[in-house]
């Protein structure tokens, strides 16, 4: 494929992506598949409902982004290029992660944060292998102060293939490594909870979560990371998201980041204190 079509193709990626996630049905992409099925022939189509064909073209052109550039170092290049430096006395701060990430309106006066400095790398479905291999473009590149780093959940649904805890503990401690080597405090996110995935149902994802969690907790404490317990403040009795806080059980409505910003908040503030201990 030459560049002029890649391009096209990942615009098309960008436009449908787009559609799908403002419908509420977008979830966390597998790496070859849509989790989101398309509409059948015979219902009736909306504005904010993807057609077949969408879904299509959505398809072939995710398929040509992951074989031409697996970790979609394109997503993001352009723009990391034109982000200046920090400004003197600037608590810059990068939330690297996928679709929840990406889904989070972090950044601008109606943001979450707003005023603060805070840039926004989610990339819908991706795994931590993938991350681990943007995080010098992505995160340090930037020269945050801070990286808040939020993975694990579709390492567990298996999206860019079948992966083990270890793994996923081995890619987060790749990333918290590559930060401090570049003396860019840590803050290490639980993954959220999640009783089913929707484009991978019968999993059972909920304790896969809970022992992920558990160990990025004592490594964080045990490195001296800061970490953010998301899962407490959002689980429901099944260990899943409740309906008040996400749409699919894996997504978080507007309620369900209104839970974390605060939470996330915190952890800045205390990676930010202990920066140069």
């Amino acid at each position: 494929m030459n560049r002029m079509n890649l391009r096209a193709a990942l615009l098309a990626i960008a436009a449908v992506a787009g559609l799908l996630f403002t419908s509420g049905i977008k979830a966390q992409e597998p790496g070859n598949l849509p989790e989101t099925k398309a509409p059948a022939a015979t219902e009736a189509r909306t504005p904010d409902k993807p057609a077949p064909e969408q879904i299509d073209a959505w398809q072939k052109a995710h398929d040509e982004q992951v074989k031409n550039d697996w970790p979609w170092l394109g997503r993001f290049k352009e723009a990391d290029l034109k982000l200046p430096p920090p400004a003197a006395g600037e608590n810059r701060v990068v939330f690297m992660g996928d679709s929840i990430t990406e889904g989070w309106n972090i950044e601008g006066p109606q943001g979450s944060f707003p005023g603060k400095p805070y840039i926004n790398r989610g990339i819908s479905g991706q795994t931590s292998p993938q991350m681990v291999l943007r995080f010098h473009q992505d995160v340090v590149d930037l020269q945050p102060k801070v990286v808040v780093i939020l993975a694990g959940t579709n390492d567990v649904a298996g999206n860019t293939g079948p992966m083990t805890p270890e793994q996923t503990q081995d890619n987060l401690a790749a990333m918290a490594e590559m930060a401090i080597g570049n003396h860019i405090r840590v803050v290490l996110c639980s993954i959220l909870p999640a009783y089913d995935f929707p484009w991978k149902p019968g999993m059972e994802p909920a304790p896969k979560i809970l022992a992920l969690n558990q160990w990025i907790k004592a490594y964080a404490a045990q490195k001296g990371y800061v970490y953010v317990d998301y899962h407490s403040a959002m689980k429901d009795a099944r260990d899943g998201l409740p309906p008040t806080l996400s749409q699919d059980g894996v997504h978080p409505l507007p309620a369900g980041y209104a839970i974390m910003a605060p939470l996330a908040e915190a952890a800045i503030a205390k990676a930010l204190v202990t920066e140069g201990k």
